[in-house]
């Protein structure tokens, strides 16, 4: 029998040609005259014999050739070493993954010249499993390929599909396949759910030069103030959106909803569905009324852009309880401030701090689920367009108009739900009940998130300190300390935990670390 071996080391994949025959085992151990290194295999064989001798004389038969292409020809990626247990977990979210996006039907091998070729994986338990998959629906027609490694993958569109949305920039029509890295999303994600996502004065504080190197770009035109000279001033502008501790804490809420604005909600009426979570999320200035029976009429935050934000006070208006928290992703101007005082605005109104997502999706519709999953145990999105056959953005309030990158989104909002970390909504997969396969374990994904930690050399990977990731710990007197009576099973838990530190991402930070407040009474 003729057989590639694919060999996994690190979390590069190099393969190998040998000749010899091949037992259903999955690993193999390989001395290198210098140290033992454990590879995954994985087989694509043409049959011409059988397919059931042993490992043992394959190993043999390649011994010289295995020999030489490890120490002195292969050149491999500088990565942080893996356990095989690490490696195994990035296997499993990467192939699972694929399983979750794509929808393909069972096919029984091909023969070639009167052999049959067979495409298989090794097991831990030694035994196959058929990489011909059964039939799935999560993608919805999308395929998911795996990379030069177990973080990357592309998500392709069907070749039938017709792009419309033009890059300003070069008048580019948006491409039909997406680079994504599972490895950044897993550890990014993780480290959002364990954060706070609203500025505070005890960030700024806590912050080398916070007043003079950061405040003054959340004020607008704040390079006006001489990087916060005056910092009484700068207190001035920021006070109104400025509390000084974090007014929601992670696991705040249990169930939530993110509510986009697509035209596609007219197609459905979810009302009554998203009336029933804990806390709705929506953005900018998407009405409520007369549209009820379609996007619900609960509204716990908005999230607004600057361009909303200018119009605080129309906002403000969406809402009849008047209780609505507005959260803005910008900055605050005097205009906004003025209204606030003098309309006046009785709702909470903060400024939101995040994290950067490197390769993802951009918009306000990130934002919101970013601010979603930093206080909510699960999230669900309605309204953001994610079906076969979008071409262009529409909203279910008014005309038509261009929107940004729709099937980049779309994408990434796959990918999101195949990690498990929010489920859709939408037209064709309206059944509320609708079981997501294929997303990862639990304990997949913890495995995974520290093997992509070390991978990306990020502040504190792999540590079981909550604090581990902390670049910057700082200790300060807390004025307004969260009731840990008042919340939720879960947020107590979790504060528990983290030891009562509160965690705010450090924007644009190298290593993604953390800044990291502990509080004395």
């Amino acid at each position: 029998m003729h057989a590639f071996v694919t060999l996994y080391r690190g979390v590069s994949k190099e393969c190998l040609e040998i000749n010899g025959s091949m037992d259903h085992r999955d690993e193999a151990e390989f001395w290198t005259g210098k140290e033992t290194t454990r590879y995954l295999v994985s087989i694509k064989a043409s049959q011409s014999s059988s397919f059931q001798l042993g490992l043992i004389v394959a190993l043999l038969s390649g011994f010289a050739a295995i020999f030489i292409y490890i120490t002195g020809v292969s050149t491999f990626y500088e990565k942080p070493s893996l356990s095989y247990e690490e490696l195994r977990a990035l296997q499993s979210l990467q192939s699972g993954f694929q399983k979750c996006v794509v929808t393909t039907e069972l096919k029984a091998p091909q023969e070639h010249d009167g052999e049959q070729e067979q495409l298989a994986f090794l097991l831990l338990d030694g035994s196959l499993f058929d990489s011909l998959i059964k039939p799935s629906a999560n993608g919805l027609g999308l395929q998911a390929v795996s990379g030069r490694d177990y973080c990357q993958v592309t998500i392709q569109f069907p070749t039938n599909t017709i792009p419309k949305w033009k890059d300003p920039k070069t008048g580019e029509l948006e491409g039909l396949s997406f680079e994504f890295n599972l490895c950044e999303a897993v550890a990014t994600w993780e480290q959002v759910r364990n954060s706070t996502t609203i500025l505070t004065r005890d960030f700024i504080d806590a912050l080398p030069n916070g007043w003079e190197e950061y405040a003054w770009r959340r004020i607008n035109k704040g390079i006006l103030l001489n990087h916060c000279e005056n910092k009484t001033l700068c207190m001035e502008k920021l006070s109104l959106v400025l509390p000084e501790t974090p007014p929601l804490v992670p696991r705040q809420f249990g169930r939530c909803a993110v509510i986009g604005n697509s035209g596609d909600l007219l197609k459905t009426r979810f009302g009554e569905e998203i009336d029933r979570y804990d806390a709705v999320v929506r953005e900018n200035g998407a009405p409520i009324q007369n549209y009820t029976k379609y996007v619900g009429r609960k509204s716990t935050f908005r999230l607004l852009n600057r361009g909303s934000a200018k119009a605080l006070d129309k906002v403000a208006e969406l809402d009849e309880t008047g209780k609505e928290v507005l959260i803005i992703k910008t900055t605050i101007h005097d205009t906004m401030s003025k209204m606030i005082r003098e309309v006046p605005i009785q709702n909470p109104v903060h400024l939101m701090l995040g994290a950067s997502f490197g390769s993802a999706a951009k918009g306000t519709g990130l934002k919101a689920l970013e601010f979603a999953l930093s206080i909510c145990e699960s999230v669900d999105m309605y309204g953001f367009t994610v079906d076969p056959g979008y071409k262009e953005w529409t909203r279910y309030f008014s005309e038509s108009r261009q929107g940004h990158t729709p099937l980049h989104g779309r994408a990434y909002y796959q990918m999101m739900e195949c990690l498990g970390l929010i489920k859709i909504h939408s037209p064709m997969r309206a059944d509320f009940n609708r079981v997501v396969n294929w997303v990862p374990s639990h304990s997949t994904l913890t495995a995974a998130r520290v093997a992509s930690e070390k991978l990306l050399r990020r502040v504190g990977a792999g540590s079981e300190d909550p604090l581990g990731a902390c670049s910057i710990i700082k200790k300060q007197h807390k004025r307004n300390p969260v009731k840990i009576s008042s919340l939720r099973h879960a947020a107590t838990e979790h504060q528990k935990f983290v030891k009562g530190v509160i965690m705010y991402p450090l924007e644009h930070s190298p290593g993604h670390s953390m800044l990291c407040t502990m509080h004395e009474f």
